[in-house]
């Protein structure tokens, strides 16, 4: 754990966690009906990604679940940054030429707070900054809003997923209402999302990735989700994730990603999955839901 970790026992993660229910909460969708609409990176064709301000641009367009990504600094805040290196998304380059390929786990949390992560997008956002996981889920709070939260890069971050439910506790994210309804954690590693469930087993889980079916009885134990990109599935594919039983007790869902276009939404909820994830949702929630 690096400088800034809080560092938290196992043991005090469950003594917390026991206050919780374990049966999972309402699934994106609301349950049985068409799909939920996630928005990817917050609603971020309209403004910067994994910003505040496209978590507002979500809200604005009545999207109630926003996903994120969350890296570590060099020490130990956790950051909402997609990408493992800043260059992309932020000003790096020009404020600190001499340090390519800047990469989020060589700089520390104040380096990254001087960063603009809003003007490669478009002038109205200068000056928009990397927002740290704490600060992100007060946003996301203060909208009434659900978070789908992704670990990015976990190999990279030892003790990641404690060090990620030490905030979310903090910020009152492991609550009975929350854990049931308002949040999932997903994750490309199988391992992650395993340690996430066994710290954790109140929370509901999700894998991202298309796996073999055959591997669905081993991630069935300690994930609720198989969450694929949207041109690796087909009806079969989805149904057959369906006649799983997932971590809680209910059939595994899907949540696929990243669909921008009406047409797709529309194949991909005629497939059966449980949640959309969308760059653009308000397209996507008006080509599934209709007017």
């Amino acid at each position: 754990m690096h400088a800034r970790a809080v560092a938290v026992t196992a043991t005090a993660l469950l003594a917390t966690l026991c206050l919780l229910v374990t049966a999972p909460g309402a699934r994106a969708g609301d349950g049985g009906g068409p799909p939920g609409i996630v928005a990817h990176r917050g609603a971020s064709a309209y403004a910067p990604e994994n910003t505040l301000a496209a978590v507002d641009k979500a809200a604005q367009l009545g999207i109630r679940w926003v996903e994120n990504d969350v890296q570590r600094t060099r020490d130990g805040a956790l950051v909402v940054m997609h990408d493992e290196s800043l260059e992309r998304t932020t000003d790096a380059e020009e404020v600190y030429p001499g340090r390519v390929p800047w990469k989020v786990k060589d700089f520390t949390a104040a380096e990254i707070a001087r960063l603009d992560a809003g003007s490669w997008f478009g002038p109205a956002y200068a000056g928009v900054r990397v927002p740290t996981l704490e600060q992100y889920l007060r946003r996301v709070e203060h909208n009434h809003q659900r978070l789908l939260l992704e670990i990015k890069s976990p190999e990279l971050y030892p003790g990641i997923e404690q060090q990620i439910l030490k905030v979310l506790a903090d910020e009152g994210w492991l609550d009975r209402g929350h854990v049931a309804d308002e949040l999932i954690v997903q994750s490309f590693s199988a391992d992650s999302v395993r340690a996430v469930h066994d710290l954790a087993p109140a929370i509901r889980t999700g894998l991202l990735g298309t796996p073999p079916l055959a591997d669905l009885p081993a991630y069935s134990g300690f994930t609720d989700q198989i969450n694929p990109s949207h041109g690796t599935i087909s009806a079969a594919y989805v149904a057959a994730v369906h006649a799983f039983t997932g971590a809680h007790g209910r059939a595994m869902e899907v949540f696929t990603w990243t669909v921008d276009d009406a047409a797709t939404a529309r194949q991909a909820a005629g497939y059966g999955v449980d949640g959309v994830i969308s760059n653009r949702p308000d397209l996507v929630e008006d080509a599934v839901l209709g007017d």
